[in-house]
């Protein structure tokens, strides 16, 4: 467990120390809570609940007033790690928009913003860093784009895409960014970024060797069984074993065999 409250300058500062940085997604107060109790220094409010909690079939369809209330939620828990959120879809398309949108993230709770792209949106990264609010990069497949390429799938494994990932890379923790999610970027290139910035990567999908991790925390437990990321082995199967428990309960309830403690 945690015994200070984590600041983006800890995180940063991670990297220097060698200490891999791990970070898991929130929803709300008790997930939260019981990962803050785990010492998880990032907690990272995603926009992964319009799939894993929403029922959406991509992060697309999440707006602000849904991040705002899954954000508020969170922050009820008081961690002392680090709560971060996204701005989703089209929340960044302006450098007003951006800087409006990550302040309502930070009124609702949130410590830090995430968003996706690199030199692509560099003007609104500097604009929510110079409006005082931490931003948290993410470069490689980038969920917001998936309707308009078709698909997720693996980058840097051309030497465009490599060149353009180090050179985004390098933009954001030149504008101030503390740390870039990486996320399905094949493991070299994602190495070959980690080594390149001063700054924390956290890989998801992107091999071992990024300097911390992060995952859909229902990836991580079986929580949504459905479906789990080829990249991803799940530690627990809470899903089934909800589905089951709810099952032999039920059962118990129908022939009147149930126990009360």
């Amino acid at each position: 467990m945690n015994s200070v409250k984590i600041t983006p300058d800890i995180i940063r500062s991670m990297k220097t120390d060698r200490r891999g940085v791990p970070s898991l997604t929130v929803y709300d107060y008790p997930m939260t809570r019981l990962f803050d109790e785990a010492g998880i220094p990032l907690l990272l409010v995603g926009d992964s609940l319009g799939m894993v909690v929403l029922g959406y079939p991509d992060t697309t369809h999440v707006t602000m007033e849904e991040m705002e209330h899954h954000v508020r939620a969170a922050a009820r828990a008081k961690p002392l790690g680090l709560l971060a959120a996204d701005l989703p879809y089209r929340a960044y398309e302006d450098e007003a928009q951006a800087v409006a949108n990550a302040k309502r993230l930070r009124i609702a709770g949130a410590e830090a913003v995430k968003a996706e792209g690199g030199r692509a949106i560099i003007n609104q990264v500097r604009a929510i860093i110079a409006a005082g609010i931490p931003y948290i990069g993410h470069l490689g497949m980038l969920p917001q784009n998936v309707v308009v390429e078709g698909k997720y799938r693996i980058k840097g494994k051309i030497e465009e895409e490599r060149a353009a990932l180090l050179a985004d890379a390098k933009a954001l923790a030149d504008a101030g960014a503390f740390a870039i999610v990486l996320e399905l970027i094949t493991p070299a290139v994602a190495v070959e970024i980690s080594r390149s910035i001063p700054i924390p990567t956290l890989g998801i999908g992107s091999g071992p060797d990024c300097d911390g991790q992060i995952l859909v925390t229902h990836d991580l437990v079986g929580a949504f069984p459905w479906f789990t990321p080829r990249f991803i082995k799940p530690r627990l199967a809470t899903g089934a074993q909800t589905r089951e428990t709810a099952r032999q309960w039920a059962l118990e309830v129908e022939q009147h065999t149930l126990k009360m403690p």
